[in-house]
């Protein structure tokens, strides 16, 4: 019997998709509803029909009060590891839930009430968490703005979400630095014309900020006299279909689009994904190593572990250099975790310190059995390093900030599918995929076009944006209609397996071919000197665009770079053949990229044609884009 067969994957996402109120209903009984839907799914409700309609319920109370009462109570619900502060700290789920209730209580006295929007501007420590979930707990909702995040882009976000509160903290930390918040926070509100009625600052031990006097409130002084005066907040009742979460994408520029998040439709597909999806037990520890001011820390660091009744890891440091190449092994290994999320982009940095995996060894990954990739395309050859130096399955999965979980991916709770090294492998329950054409009609396998999702998208997807419907059709309805635009360029395999090959904006035309930089990249990363790359499209005065590849070589290589990029020159050459018109490569010594990972390969390309640019909001560290554009003048 192969992989397939044990599987019972097709029969459960054909049932989702013939019966999504029968399939959705049953996946709701393992939620704790104050009154159950009125209607499963209500297709006359907002853009396209809204989920769990005239149901009640709490956010936070899933998350930690029925654990509590259920006999958790002293499980370790959070553990946050923070190389950065030298520091390891636990909470059981009842100290998180007194944590909580706490400063919900507190938030109360600064007359925030259900719907009341608050903003968090944090590091990453447990205090976020707290926050979120007491926001949840009151029926406020929150809106996590990246720490450290420029003070314009700040500005915007107040400025949209019209916060009653905003959270900070003096500083966060950065491998040998510190970035102060609170000048970035001063700034902002004094760019927006929405002013907070308070701020709460956390005060960290590294580096201590003053605060606005009949502003700012320190977090600590609050939080002991509230726990003197025994201040608790109960639970508010919500609608299943009244707002968690605001989510600023990234990289937004004008009017920032602030993705919606439901509560009830959230509690019922993250709770299923935990154990479906990612293969993960009640009580067991799982770690998604991102932050929170991303989607994937929302959805996997805070919001299901804590549904599910595991135990969650947040980690305050990075992939290398704190201190080295073994830090996610000594994370996994000293927690005992099952299973890890984490980006590409991370596992391609430690490839590029440690490629023979020695770090990996120093380790005990006994209890490690799953590693989960998402974020960007996961390049086979970064799967396939993973697959041999952990020996467990490295599995790819693709969503999107606006779906707020798993588009694609391989359901190891329902039974792992064969692997397919380039692809996510399928859609999750509720997802019904298609790749159309300009007209939207579907294409046949094998066909590059327009990834899509039939409507109506399943539970936890976004409703709308913030207070833009119109604007929220213009995105992602109109222009097919009867679906959902991803935006992402790809094509499906006569099996059903999706390829997610770039944003539409990635397929290139070379004289004509359409080709994908993400197909040229995968070639790239192939080399055996290649520790990642970016391949991108630019100005040609006959071909309209021709590819243009940027490397970034193993650390230890001591081959001459230019013997490289012929090398890789010709790669493209022999598996492309020339209509790639594959000719220039460059060797970089980093690549410029978003502080979740992402490559910024828009910016590059801006850079490379000459055109106008800007500096990206989220970018992580800006002179690297100096050293792209003084590559670039090298070969002009």
């Amino acid at each position: 019997m192969n992989i397939q067969e044990k599987s019972r994957y097709h029969e459960v996402h054909a049932r989702s998709l013939r019966d999504p109120q029968g399939f959705w209903g049953e996946a709701a009984l393992d939620i704790d509803w104050i009154e159950p839907a009125k209607k499963i799914f209500d297709p006359g409700m907002g853009l396209y029909g809204r989920w769990f309609t005239g149901a009640v319920v709490n956010t936070c109370y899933n998350a930690l009060d029925r654990h509590v009462a259920g006999g958790r109570a002293e499980q370790v619900a959070l553990i946050h590891d923070s190389p950065l502060s030298g520091s390891v700290t636990k909470f059981t789920y009842a100290q998180l839930l007194h944590e909580v209730k706490t400063l919900a209580a507190i938030m109360q006295d600064f007359g925030v009430v259900k719907g009341d929007r608050v903003i968090l501007y944090m590091p990453m420590v447990p205090e976020a968490v707290v926050a979120m979930l007491a926001c949840a707990r009151i029926g406020a909702v929150h809106s996590v703005v990246f720490g450290g995040f420029a003070a314009k882009e700040l500005a915007t976000r107040i400025e949209d979400a019209k916060p009653k509160l905003i959270f900070s903290a003096s500083c966060g930390l950065e491998p040998g630095r510190i970035v102060q918040y609170e000048p970035l926070l001063d700034e902002a509100i004094r760019l927006s014309s929405v002013k907070p009625e308070a701020c709460v600052i956390l005060q960290r031990p590294r580096q201590s900020c003053e605060l606005t006097a009949g502003r700012d409130h320190d977090w600590a002084e609050l939080r002991s006299k509230a726990v003197a005066a025994k201040k608790s907040a109960d639970c508010v009742p919500v609608l299943a279909t009244d707002p968690l979460y605001i989510l600023y994408t990234s990289g937004t520029t004008g009017k920032p689009k602030g993705v919606v998040r439901d509560n009830g439709g959230h509690l019922v597909a993250l709770k299923w994904s935990m154990f479906n999806l990612y293969g993960v037990k009640p009580g067991e520890v799982w770690w998604c190593g991102s932050d929170i001011g991303w989607v994937v820390g929302h959805s996997y660091i805070i919001y299901a572990p804590l549904f599910h009744g595991a135990t969650s890891i947040m980690y305050e440091g990075k992939p290398i250099g704190t201190p080295d190449a073994g830090a996610f092994w000594r994370v996994i290994s000293e927690h005992k975790a099952v299973a890890f999320f984490t980006a590409p982009t991370a596992f391609r940095a430690i490839k590029k310190e440690d490629p023979e995996g020695r770090c990996i060894r120093q380790y005990d990954l006994s209890k490690f059995r799953t590693l989960f990739l998402a974020g960007e395309r996961a390049d086979p050859p970064t799967v396939e390093w993973a697959e041999q130096q952990l020996k467990v399955p490295v599995i790819d999965h693709w969503w999107q900030t606006e779906t707020g979980w798993c588009i694609a991916g391989n359901p190891i709770g329902l039974g792992m599918l064969p692997v397919k090294h380039g692809s996510p492998t399928v859609p999750m329950p509720g997802y019904q995929v298609d790749v159309v054409d300009e007209a939207a009609k579907p294409l046949p396998a094998g066909s590059m076009g327009s990834i899509v999702i039939k409507l109506p998208l399943p539970p936890a997807c976004l409703p709308t944006l913030w207070e833009q419907d119109a604007r929220c059709r213009e995105a992602y309805f109109n222009e097919f209609p009867g679906y959902y635009k991803t935006s992402d360029a790809g094509y499906k395999d006569e099996d059903g397996y999706v390829y997610v090959m770039g944003r539409t904006d990635d397929i290139i035309n070379v004289a004509g071919h359409r080709l994908s930089t993400g197909g040229m990249e995968e070639i790239l990363a192939s080399h055996p000197d290649v520790a990642e790359c970016a391949v991108l499209g630019i100005k040609d005065a006959i071909k309209g665009e021709v590819p243009c590849g940027f490397l970034v070589l193993k650390a230890g290589v001591t081959r001459n770079s230019a013997e490289v990029e012929k090398d890789v020159v010709a790669l493209v050459r022999e598996k492309l053949g020339p209509v790639a018109a594959f000719k220039l490569a460059i060797t970089v010594g980093r690549l410029p990229k978003t502080r979740s990972g992402k490559i910024l390969r828009g910016t590059i390309k801006k850079i490379a044609d000459g055109d106008p640019w800007t500096m990206p909001a989220t970018i992580e560290d800006p002179k690297v884009l100096d050293e792209i554009g003084d590559a670039l003048k090298e070969r002009a």
